[in-house]
């Protein structure tokens, strides 16, 4: 499960011999290789005869490569693991979802956690984003009367940049942005001459009951996995009924769920 961010990820390695066995090494070196290509070499201690341990404080989010080498004997071993961002997007909270789940302890507050941020995704393919959060990205045409951000809604555009030496500079406040569709202009006409990278926010200040109604559907849906065989169905089972894959995203949407984000559908097309 991913670690939250600025908490400590304990990473675990056994030497072994040719043979198999496990084996006290001579040396023993782990290499954490961060989002940023950046690399950290935590400290190394063995706890049980050939079993490692070491101790990262994770500094920043995404996926962390790790790599550890032992010498006498010659060992090695690679895995990875994911930190979080600060504030990762989540339709419903820890507490909605486990209340949906029926969970009462917190055992399984990770699994609930890595399977409600799995929902997010799954109903903002469908709305676009939902928890508000920033987006950057490049609009390459040199001259335009008016370009079309990829994400809704719109919040509010936060910077322009130029990127063309001696092109025009444009403040935002001389940005006309429909919210809606995404489209930006300028407010007194004319052209937008780029290359242009914006930065914006998009998202939902409120989340409407339809769209918190299917994340707990979604939510109910992929949690399926996680019970054992012979447990029985779930009530409501038509609510989780699939009868055709959705491109994309195959059968990990419910009927119901599809149903109820119909309002807040993205248009054909739009990404």
């Amino acid at each position: 499960m991913p670690y939250d961010l600025g908490a400590t990820a304990r990473l675990t390695a056994e030497c072994r011999d040719p043979g198999g066995a496990l084996a006290t090494a001579a040396t023993a070196a782990v290499t954490v290789t961060l989002p940023d290509g950046t690399t950290a070499t935590p400290a190394v201690t063995e706890g049980d005869p050939g079993v490692y341990r070491a101790d990262y404080p994770t500094t920043e989010p995404g996926r962390h490569a790790v790599r550890w080498v032992w010498t006498g004997p010659a060992h090695a071993y690679t895995d990875v693991f994911d930190v979080r961002d600060a504030a990762p997007p989540v339709i419903l909270s820890l507490a909605d979802a486990k209340k949906h789940l029926n969970q009462k302890t917190s055992v399984d507050d990770d699994e609930v956690r890595f399977w409600n941020e799995a929902t997010t995704r799954c109903v903002e393919f469908f709305t676009g984003p939902v928890i508000p959060r920033a987006f950057t990205e490049l609009h390459r045409e040199r001259q335009q009367s008016s370009l079309v951000l990829r994400r809704t809604p719109v919040i509010a555009v936060t910077a322009v940049e130029q990127l063309r030496a001696g092109g025009p500079a444009y403040d935002v406040g001389d940005l006309l942005v429909d919210e809606d569709t995404g489209r930006v202009s300028l407010a007194e006409g004319g052209y937008l001459r780029g290359p242009l990278r914006f930065t914006y926010t998009a998202g939902r200040t409120a989340v409407a009951a339809n769209i918190q109604g299917a994340a707990r559907i979604i939510l109910q849906h992929l949690w399926r996995t996680q019970l054992a065989q012979g447990r029985g169905g779930l009530p409501g089972g038509t609510d989780y009924a699939v009868t055709e894959p959705i491109p994309g995203l195959g059968y990990a949407i419910p009927n119901r769920a599809v149903q109820l984000l119909e309002p807040d559908r993205l248009p054909p097309g739009v990404a």
